[in-house]
């Protein structure tokens, strides 16, 4: 059910624009996680991780998901939840996904009906949105279109249910731009371990090599004029010093 892609992403850890120690400390913690088998066998847990990245459109979360899985050399699973049909498929995609691997669930904010806080609902309002479903599915039926059924529960097991544990050790990585709206129950630590934010703040920290080059040149030049006014004064004060020997 899985199709195979080259991936060959340049992203790499030292383009990621970000503050070094917080770069140093994601670096660490995946490393970490990529040597801990022993670890997670003693203490009865499956060898798996969860990364939250949330922060605005455009500051690097795609990137930083490629970032992690050339320092690891992990392959990636680029999980579509819409195009999943129900909980039982999404189960046996999680099977065939092998070891050594980043799954990958990209703006979950936008995924089915998962940025819900499972709020009660009046019996009327239940009812009034039956009939709505009824008569989507069956125009969708006319028209030769399914629509998925995967909840939020099937995710929720599909993260840390007993299938979980199964092929070798895997991260599991959500992007959002939302954080707020989505379940608690989602992003609970235990699933999502490690939440990273990024934003257009610190992709303004981003230093192109052209700019590292011109700044080192400027200091070589304030340098060099330091050393040629030093030069200066110590020829004035020599001169300065012949001109007022005794005859």
């Amino acid at each position: 059910m899985w199709s195979d892609v080259p991936f060959e992403h340049p992203a790499r850890f030292e383009s990621v624009a970000m503050e070094a120690e917080k770069k140093q400390e994601i670096i660490e913690d995946l490393l970490t996680f990529s040597q801990s088998k022993d670890f997670y066998a003693r203490i009865g847990k499956a060898w798996k991780r969860g990364y939250l990245l949330y922060g605005p459109p455009g500051t690097g979360k795609s990137t930083m998901i490629a970032a992690m899985a050339n320092l690891l050399n992990y392959n990636v699973y680029d999980l579509e939840l819409t195009a999943v049909k129900d909980n039982t498929e999404l189960k046996k995609l999680l099977i065939e996904i092998t070891g050594k691997s980043i799954i990958v669930i990209e703006h979950i904010d936008c995924s089915l009906d998962l940025t819900g806080h499972r709020m009660k609902k009046t019996e009327k309002e239940t009812e009034d949105k039956n009939e709505e479903e009824k008569k989507e599915n069956n125009l969708k039926d006319r028209e030769g279109k399914g629509s998925s059924k995967v909840t939020l529960s099937g995710l929720l097991n599909f993260i840390d249910g007993l299938w979980s544990a199964c092929g070798g050790e895997r991260i599991i990585v959500f992007t959002t731009n939302y954080v707020e709206k989505l379940d608690p129950a989602l992003i609970r630590s235990g699933r999502m371990d490690k939440h990273i934010e990024l934003s257009y703040c610190k992709a303004l920290m981003r230093k192109s090599p052209t700019e590292d080059v011109q700044k080192s040149i400027s200091k070589l030049i304030q340098v060099l004029d330091e050393v040629k006014k030093e030069a200066a004064t110590k020829k004035a004060e020599e001169e300065s010093r012949v001109k007022h020997q005794p005859q």
